[in-house]
């Protein structure tokens, strides 16, 4: 019982990280398939709640928790190629949840470092490390991974998936799958969390852990389009706007994400990005 609390904080921090993964269902297969998936979700694309082309989905085991994102991208097809099969640009997007301490790429190698508080210095944050794999980046569909066996307090199999597939007049049309496995010491710990610190928090379309699944959807949708927006920015400029555009996606949506005002957000983040720059050197 002494460590609920501890476990407590780690689950409901991984859930402002928004660390995505693959659910245990299988990927789709090519871009016919993505493309039908489109299609069956036109209705919901145009008319939700989110004021974008959006819908989410989520769901729980008894060991699992998912999520499936599903999103029209303002941005061409080859551009979203060109940053999702890139493992340096996965530790940007990654690195823009407020709880995301560090991010370090080296081949297919993605060391990342989450805390239990936007505050808890880089050393004591957990490691985890992230195996890359770019599964397809053709001319009409892309999927990239990322998985990692092992983390904190039993937890496991985390995953990271994105596929995407051309649209007309210019857009993109991505699906992200995410989860991770957990035992019952976990459950026990995210449940307690929900119940007394986490107990005002909402999702976009049901609370408890579907709830918190959801607010990562959405916080890593929103470190994607970030980091979209600002590719073609100045060198110089981009990390400072790529900061402030995540800041201001999750503004539209305070009452699911907003864990902190832009002036502390904006000054966490210069100094995670200029220390992990400092170490690239």
């Amino acid at each position: 019982m002494t460590r609920s609390p501890r476990l407590a904080r780690w689950l409901a921090s991984l859930g402002a990280a928004s660390l995505l993964a693959l659910s245990a269902l299988p990927a789709h297969a090519d871009s016919a398939a993505l493309r039908a998936r489109h299609a069956e979700l036109s209705e919901q694309l145009r008319n939700n709640s989110f004021g974008r082309q959006m819908h989410i989905d989520s769901a729980e085991s008894s060991n699992t928790l998912q999520g499936d994102v599903y999103a029209v991208l303002d941005h061409p097809y080859e551009k979203v190629k060109q940053a999702l099969q890139d493992p340096a640009a996965w530790c940007d997007i990654m690195l823009l949840p407020f709880n995301t301490k560090g991010c370090q790429a080296s081949g297919n190698q993605l060391a990342v470092r989450i805390a239990r508080k936007p505050d808890q210095p880089v050393d004591q944050a957990f490691p985890i490390a992230f195996n890359f794999q770019n599964v397809a980046a053709g001319a009409d569909f892309l999927e990239a991974r990322l998985n990692a066996g092992q983390g904190p307090f039993g937890t496991r199999d985390y995953r990271i998936s994105a596929e995407a597939v051309p649209l007309e007049n210019g857009k993109t049309f991505m699906h992200m799958r995410y989860s991770y496995g957990f035992g019952g010491a976990g459950r026990f710990a995210m449940q307690a969390y929900l119940a007394t610190a986490g107990a005002n928090k909402v999702g976009f379309t049901t609370n408890g852990v579907r709830g918190a699944v959801e607010r990562n959807a959405m916080r890593y949708y929103l470190a994607i389009d970030a980091y979209l927006d600002t590719m073609d920015a100045p060198a110089a400029q981009r990390v400072e706007r790529r900061i402030n555009n995540w800041f201001s996606g999750t503004e539209r949506y305070p009452r699911q994400l907003r864990e902190m005002d832009r002036a502390s957000y904006v000054a966490l983040k210069r100094q995670d990005y200029g220390r992990e720059t400092t170490a690239a050197r």
